[in-house]
């Protein structure tokens, strides 16, 4: 995330902070904040667009595209307002989420982003901002994964292009509610569950801590100057994984982290303590990306 274009006015301290300035005292009163610029016809534009494109994959697919399309633009919407909401809430600022279309197979879309100021917050405010989207996001893909799959059939195993990888939480889902299947078959997921299957892999994405991704946020919070060791561990790794396994497909995430460079830049107040409650959970939740990621999930 970088720096928000649309923050630049500084506000007018109130009334009691200007009678210093002058001979005898001033009352204080309420100085509105200066109005911020409305762009929002580009984030309107790119949302519509993933919802086209979101929508022609599911075309593809068995069963209505709408039941793609729809479930997995609430997901995303879910998790980016979580970012955007606590953004607001502690005062951040921050842009309207811009999603990002991907005219072809096999997702339609690239995820979004949201713009915020850097070196503003605290470390709470970081971890609070970081974890609510993947957080926020889960829930619709959960529910998601578990109706899609009880809707989804058994049908004769096809191997080649096309096949999808299944992370362990997905696994497990379809072991629950399907059962086992017979060899020589595999489950024909319905859109729904194809949805649900995104969403867990995006927010196992996400979660990845490294650089300015939620899962940095998240490290940067529980580590502080720390996280940058760790997180370089981690891109060093992914590279030499990459490079070994020969699956290309990562180069162009792993050029951009590389790029951005693997450290978190510090908040407003580094040394704002977290709280046991909150150390839990970060942790908790920076390994779900042990169940919920997949480092292959497309074949061909």
């Amino acid at each position: 995330m970088g720096p928000d274009p649309y923050e630049s006015a500084e506000i007018q301290p109130p009334g009691e902070a200007r009678a210093a300035w002058h001979d005898e005292p001033i009352l204080a009163e309420p100085v509105a904040e200066p109005a911020r610029p409305r762009r929002i016809a580009l984030p309107v534009i790119l949302f519509l667009a993933t919802c086209v494109t979101t929508y022609q994959v599911g075309e593809a697919l068995a069963g209505p595209a709408i039941l793609y399309a729809a479930p997995l633009m609430l997901t995303l919407l879910c998790h980016e307002f979580g970012h955007y909401l606590q953004a607001r809430r502690y005062h951040v600022p921050a842009s309207l989420p811009y999603f990002i279309p991907l005219p072809s197979p096999p997702l339609g879309t690239m995820g979004a982003v949201i713009a915020m100021r850097g070196n503003m917050g605290n470390r709470k405010s970081l971890f609070d901002i970081g974890i609510s989207g993947p957080l926020a996001g889960l829930v619709p893909a959960l529910i998601c994964c578990v109706v899609g799959l009880q809707l989804s059939n058994v049908v004769p195993a096809r191997h080649g292009p096309g096949e999808f990888g299944e992370p362990l939480l997905f696994k497990f889902l379809a072991a629950w509610l399907i059962g086992p299947v017979p060899e020589g078959q595999t489950i024909g997921a319905h859109p729904l569950a194809f949805a649900g299957w995104v969403g867990i892999f995006i927010t196992a994405l996400n979660l990845i801590p490294i650089s300015q991704l939620d899962g940095g946020h998240v490290l940067y919070a529980l580590l502080r100057k720390k996280a940058h060791i760790v997180a370089t561990i981690l891109l060093a790794a992914a590279i030499v994984a990459v490079l070994l396994t020969q699956n290309y497909g990562w180069f162009l995430m792993l050029f951009l982290l590389v790029m951005i460079g693997p450290n978190h830049p510090p908040t407003g107040d580094d040394d704002m303590p977290l709280g046991t409650g909150r150390t839990i959970l970060g942790w908790l939740t920076l390994s779900f990306v042990i169940i919920g990621f997949t480092p292959t999930p497309f074949s061909g």
